[in-house]
């Protein structure tokens, strides 16, 4: 077992895609998830895409202790997202995250997948099996197995979603609810919003990336935070079954692309409220909108949204760094002189986690960082950024106080 200093602070973000999966960096590999992993201040990455006969090649080189798979002497768990598509009462539409305790696990995953169809097309495949049946399958192969709703309230694909998705987890997960532990926010939601559900209290709130690059604006915009002096699969699964983690990092849900109702194609979003008062139709082409997650909260919630739990965990709402340097400059987020002031700034304060989250604002003056920047740090630390919602879609827009718009 690694034993690691008393209580040590570990950030999560298990949720992650390879280079195998459509719409992502065909640059990722392993090396460049370790890089940009580092300078986040993340401490465990999610493999992704074990599903991929190609990245299960990549995986099988990894380094194994304890459940945990190490490339250079940084710790990956095996993981992979599904898609399943299926019929219950209407179609269904569902992607659920797999965390998965070894190799031999994974192997007898992947072939019990080969009765149902192809793997090789996609990193996140896809399969006619229901949420209970496939769970049921999962905990016959390996009761370690920890199945998680991914990013539970987007429209298309969330296990909440307004397009294809549920009213309870029970509804999805039948007589399998007991193996399910947590959820996974999604960009779009927080922990306050989900909150509102009493359906969802004895479940842990998570949030991990979905990243679909290697870059520090992607992974870890979202991970969970745990306390633990053991570094381990079984630690890991633990926090999370027992619902022990410390808390989640966020960005503002109003940065997600579900956000809002809308329509991306004719540049219109809106409120719940207003897409009530529309009866739900575009006013620009006169088709249904999309109805994003705030609205679906809504359907679903029983609960005032100033709702606090009792063994609420911390919730720390941030932009990722790039996003606030490229407020800062007013260039676009990867452009040069962002890189420039974002690298000078890890060499003063070791990490972007540390930066966004730690450093005071006399340790920034001390180090000559410009008081606009430290000024724009700590806004975005109190949460007192504006996001101008997203939708369909679209990502949100952070905006400064004197560029506000009405929306």
């Amino acid at each position: 077992m690694v034993i690691l200093d008393s209580n040590k602070q570990l950030f999560l973000d298990l949720h992650i895609h390879s280079k195998y999966s459509r719409a992502t960096s065909k640059d990722l590999s392993f090396e460049k998830l370790v890089k940009y992993a580092r300078i986040k201040g993340v401490d465990v990455l999610g493999t992704g895409d074990f599903t991929h006969p190609e990245q299960m090649k990549a995986i099988k080189k990894l380094k194994e202790k304890d459940g945990l798979y190490y490339y250079n002497s940084f710790p990956f768990m095996i993981t992979g997202e599904i898609s399943l598509m299926y019929t219950q009462e209407k179609s269904r539409k569902v992607h659920l995250v797999i965390l998965v305790p070894n190799l031999e696990t994974a192997e007898r995953i992947n072939s019990f997948l080969d009765t149902l169809g192809r793997r090789d097309y996609d990193g996140r495949p896809i399969f006619g099996i229901s949420c209970e049946k496939f769970t049921e399958k999962m905990m016959e192969i390996s009761k370690d197995i920890e199945i998680i709703p991914a990013h539970c309230w987007t429209p298309w694909f969330g296990i909440f979603g307004s397009k294809s998705g549920f009213n309870s987890l029970k509804e999805a997960f039948g007589l399998q609810i007991e193996n399910i532990h947590a959820i996974e926010t999604g960009l779009s939601s927080d922990p306050q919003m989900n909150w509102r559900l009493s359906q969802l209290d004895n479940f842990a709130i998570l949030s991990f990336s979905d990243s679909h690059s290697f870059w520090p604006w992607r992974i870890g915009r979202e991970a969970t935070i745990i306390n633990s002096n053991k570094l381990s699969y079984n630690e890991i699964i633990k926090a999370i079954r027992e619902n022990t983690i410390e808390g989640t990092v966020e960005v503002e849900p109003a940065y997600g692309m579900y956000h809002w109702d809308g329509h991306r194609n004719c540049n219109f979003s809106c409120s719940p409220e207003e897409t009530k008062k529309l009866n739900g139709v575009c006013p620009v082409c006169g088709d249904l909108l999309t109805i994003g997650v705030e609205y679906r909260v809504e359907e679903l919630a029983d609960r005032d949204e100033r709702f606090i739990p009792k063994n609420a965990k911390k919730v720390y709402k941030l932009l990722p760094l790039h996003e606030v340097i490229a407020m800062f400059t007013n260039t676009g987020i990867a452009a040069k002189k962002n890189w420039e002031i974002y690298n000078d700034l890890l060499e003063k304060f070791k990490s972007e986690f540390n930066i966004l989250l730690n450093v005071d604002k006399k340790e920034f003056l001390n180090n000559n960082i410009n008081e606009k920047l430290i000024e724009l740090i700590m806004k975005n630390r109190s949460g007192h950024i504006k996001v101008k919602p997203g939708y369909d879609g679209k990502y949100g827009e952070p905006v400064l106080e004197e560029q506000k718009k009405l929306f």
